[in-house]
Formats: C-alpha cells, sequence, structure tokens
C-alpha cells in the first residue's frame, strides 16, 4: 500500500533543496487521486512563504524553431554564473498512455545533467493550450526548493503562449527566419502578449536572414500599441547553438524585471495571478467533485446529450448541475 507522506515533513525536505522530494511532491501535485491532492494542497500552503523568489520565464515559439536548445544553452550559461535553474516542459500528451511523447530532456544535454538545475518534462493532458494542469503549482515547489530562475517552456501551438502569459513575470517568443505561413499564423495574437523577442539561429550563413528579419519584427512592433508607457518589447538575434547573444538576452530579462519592479506592476502582476489562480482551483475542484459522483455524473451525461440534440438550453443544464453540487439558485436534490 502506498504510505501517505507526511505534508510537514516533505514541505521541509523541499524546502532544504532535496531532488528526491521535489520530484515527490510534483508527482503529488499532477496526481489525480484525492489523498496525493489533499496532501500536495497541505505541502504547497506549507511552503507558501517560501515561494516567489524566482524570475518567471515563459518561452513559446512554433516547434522547431529551437526552444529546447536555446534553453539548454542559456540555462547553462545561467548555472555558471552561480544561479539555479528549473525549466517545466509541457509535452503534448500521447492519447494512448496519457504521457509525454516529446522527451524535452533528451534535447537538453548539458542541463539535463547538470547539478544546478531541474528539468520535469510534464505531459499536457489535454489542458488548454498545453500548458500543463499543474504548472503553476510545480513552479512554486521549485521556487520553495532554491531555483531562482523558472522557465515554462510551451509546445508552441494554439493558445499556449496566452495560457502562459497568465502564470509567468515574461513571455519570451523565439521566432526564426523565413519560417512561412505557420510562423505568420502565430505572429498575430503573440506579439500582442510577448514581453521580448528572440529571433533564434542567427549563426553562420543564417546571421544576415535572422537580422533582417529581426528588423521587420521591430517594425511591426511600430504599429501595436504597446501595452506598458514604460516598456518597449526588445527585439533581438540569438543562437542557442553557439550562445551568441544569450549573454544580452539575460540583461533584458533584468531590465524587464527592473522597470516593472520600479512602477510596482511586477508585484500587481504576480497578485493578479495568484487571484486568479485560486479562481482556477475552485473550478477545477468542482470538476472534480462531478467527477468523482457517479450520480452527478450521470446526470451530466443525459443533459449533455439533451443539449446535443438541442432538447434543452446549456445553462439551464448548467444550473440543475450546480443545484445537486449545491452551488445553483434552486434547491438542493440528494
Amino acid at each position: 500500500m502506498d504510505k501517505r507522506p507526511d505534508p510537514e515533513a516533505l514541505a521541509d525536505d523541499v524546502r532544504r533543496g532535496s531532488r528526491a522530494a521535489l520530484s515527490r511532491a510534483i508527482t503529488l501535485v499532477e496526481s489525480t487521486r484525492a489523498d496525493h491532492r489533499a496532501t500536495a494542497a497541505a505541502v504547497l500552503d506549507r511552503l507558501a512563504g517560501d515561494t516567489g523568489g524566482s524570475i518567471r520565464i515563459g518561452l513559446s515559439g512554433v516547434p522547431g524553431v529551437g526552444k529546447s536548445t536555446l534553453v539548454d544553452a542559456f540555462g547553462t550559461m545561467l548555472t555558471g554564473e552561480g544561479h539555479k535553474v528549473a525549466v517545466l516542459a509541457v509535452d503534448p500528451s500521447s492519447a494512448r498512455t496519457g504521457g509525454s511523447i516529446l522527451g524535452d530532456k533528451t534535447r537538453m544535454p548539458r542541463l539535463s545533467v547538470d547539478p544546478a538545475a531541474y528539468i520535469r518534462p510534464s505531459p499536457s493532458s489535454g489542458t488548454l493550450g498545453g500548458v500543463a494542469a499543474r504548472t503553476r503549482e510545480t513552479m512554486l515547489l521549485c521556487e520553495a526548493a532554491g531555483f531562482d530562475v523558472v522557465i515554462v517552456e510551451t509546445m508552441g501551438v494554439g493558445q499556449s503562449e496566452i495560457v502562459v502569459a497568465d502564470m509567468v513575470d515574461l513571455v519570451l517568443l523565439l521566432m526564426i527566419a523565413g519560417g512561412g505561413d505557420e510562423l505568420q499564423g502565430i505572429k498575430k495574437g503573440i506579439l500582442e502578449v510577448a514581453d521580448i523577442i528572440a529571433m533564434n539561429k542567427a549563426d553562420g550563413d543564417n546571421a544576415v536572414k535572422a537580422r533582417a528579419a529581426a528588423a521587420e519584427i521591430r517594425a511591426a512592433l511600430n504599429i501595436l500599441s504597446p501595452r506598458s508607457a514604460a516598456w518597449s518589447v526588445p527585439v533581438l538575434t540569438v543562437s542557442g547553438l553557439s550562445g551568441d547573444g544569450l549573454a544580452g538576452l539575460w540583461q533584458e530579462i533584468l531590465r524587464f524585471r527592473r522597470v516593472h519592479e520600479a512602477d510596482g506592476s511586477f508585484a500587481a502582476r504576480r497578485a493578479e495571478q495568484r487571484v486568479r489562480w485560486l479562481k482556477a482551483a475552485i473550478d477545477d475542484g468542482i470538476r472534480r467533485r462531478i467527477s468523482a459522483d457517479a450520480g452527478i455524473r450521470a446526470a451530466l451525461e443525459d443533459g449533455e446529450a439533451a443539449v446535443r440534440a438541442g432538447e434543452r438550453a446549456p445553462t439551464a443544464v448548467a444550473e440543475a448541475i450546480l443545484d445537486r453540487l449545491g452551488f445553483g439558485t434552486g434547491p438542493r436534490r440528494d
């Protein structure tokens, strides 16, 4: 039988920087078992005062843009400067097993063996935008374990950029010259949430193309209304292969933090994120309650069939389900 860990002891071990304890705590956070979820919540509550000490970077870009290669080089540079780097690499989930299928860890050969780094591949499990359901909690655990740079690497498809923007301090968009139609499609929405843009693979014969593409992006940004009067989105050229431009990228990240700490928006953004995380956790709890209750689950299935057939209004079915949970406006039915 699986022995339930003591939340206090596990929290202490995470706080001391135990990698084994951190991995176990993350496993509990990702679990769907009710007892695991309860223990995870207790651990997170005890570690709340030890979180918030990192710079949280969301990294996005279309598949093939070189995210993992850049993270490997960038993270190695940072650990060499004395930082502790955690990488939360969100993979697409296998439809058959539910597990990660990309294996980002294998594409970060240096960082994966670096004692000052921690890489956690995590299946997206169907979550909107490919951002793992428990990425927020995992990020907090990594901070409590002493990691001062947390990079959330998304799949870079669909709405992942928008979702990750709501859990990090800044969004770093990675692009490449000559990305074609797929790159054009991602520009429309992501340019509005990107805080720093880096044109990757600016090396060898591609360096000139990368600089030209960066100039085009700068021109495009000039016609967009800036989200902040204090920050103009920089467009850099970098190479995950050669390491060129990575030191300058880090300086821009630090400058972003200084600027937004100075006007109070850095702390305000995190405060708003915490409130939204609370509401998201409540929503998730309601869904889990529905899944755990056979009667409510059956009522929902019947309601879905009626809605699909056009026999009932979605809002009416939703109200009936909420009534059964005790949250609706009508009398509760047991």
